[in-house]
């Protein structure tokens, strides 16, 4: 492990705390292992720590690294690194970040995923969308598959309406959870913007009743 890495392992492990850790557990049921650092410590962890060490000079190796570890919060850590320097990563940094949506993925990492690095990879790089978005939004993961229909959350009025529609529309027969959670999150998203336009999109179409639900919440 990088020096770099491993002090900043330690450094989070110090912090750990063990109240917290079985709390987030429970919250978790239970599938991932935990130190016990909510996001407001370890974002406090992390800003005392690269006022020691500095910030890390290749983030995407240090991310590489900290998603080795077994407790949850480095994969959080990790992708809290890549989003400060979301802007400065080259073009395929899309395929590290697929890799890290595929690993033990659950809502609590795939979502800043899609909506942080993902999302600000693509407006960087809208070149890569239409491959991306076919692949994940074609094949059967249904973790790229939401990573798809979430990516655009907080591109606001600059949304590609067309695509958000197509990529809900392609998925609306799943009985899967966190694919009806997630189309209508997205739609409810970009209500905001263009509430006629969700509107129309959910009356005109068979929605799950959750997806309707979440899509219409503030309406």
């Amino acid at each position: 492990m990088d020096s770099y890495t491993e002090q900043l392992v330690l450094y989070m492990k110090e912090h750990a705390d063990s109240e917290e850790k079985r709390a987030m557990e429970q919250y978790m049921r239970n599938q991932f292992v935990f130190l016990g650092l909510r996001s407001p410590k370890r974002r406090v962890v992390y800003r005392d720590f690269v006022a020691a060490y500095g910030k890390p000079k290749d983030a995407i190796a240090v991310a590489k690294e900290l998603y080795a570890q077994s407790e949850r919060e480095f994969y959080y850590m990790a992708i809290d690194i890549l989003t400060k320097g979301v802007k400065k990563q080259s073009m395929d940094a899309v395929d590290f970040y697929e890799r890290l949506i595929l690993t033990e993925p659950w809502w609590d990492t795939v979502d800043l995923l899609a909506s942080t690095l993902v999302g600000g990879h693509f407006a960087l790089y809208p070149e890569l969308v239409e491959k991306y978005n076919a692949k994940w939004i074609e094949g059967d993961n249904i973790w790229l598959a939401r990573t798809a229909i979430l990516f655009q959350l907080k591109y606001k009025e600059k949304t590609d309406e067309t695509l958000l529609f197509a990529n809900c529309e392609k998925w609306l027969g799943s009985d899967e959870f966190f694919i009806q959670k997630a189309i209508g999150w997205a739609l409810r998203q970009y209500a905001k913007f263009d509430a006629d336009a969700v509107l129309d999109f959910v009356e005109s179409h068979a929605l799950a009743p959750l997806s309707r639900r979440e899509a219409l919440k503030h309406f």
